[in-house]
């Protein structure tokens, strides 16, 4: 039996590699809208956090999202994504 590889991604405020399913991903789409993605399967570009608020904080402080898709990243946003992080 050939054993399935678990996808593994980084996060992008504490550079620790998990299981993709373990991260939350915000994704980028194509008409430039940034959204977090519970699914993990919306087309665009995707950057991935750990479900931790200490996280999301480092992001916010260091704006790394903004640097990521090259964009501004309005307050609602963060907001919408510490909701799926602290009501997972």
């Amino acid at each position: 039996m050939i054993k399935k590889k678990i996808p593994l991604r980084t996060c992008m405020a504490c550079n620790e590699q998990k299981e993709k399913k373990d991260l939350l991903r915000i994704v980028k789409s194509k008409d430039g809208i940034i959204e977090p993605d519970i699914t993990g399967k919306k087309n665009g570009r995707g950057a991935y956090i750990c479900k931790k608020e200490e996280c999301l904080d480092k992001i916010i402080k260091s704006h790394r999202l903004e640097k990521i898709f090259e964009t501004k990243i309005s307050s609602e946003l963060y907001e919408s994504i510490r909701g799926v992080i602290v009501g997972k």
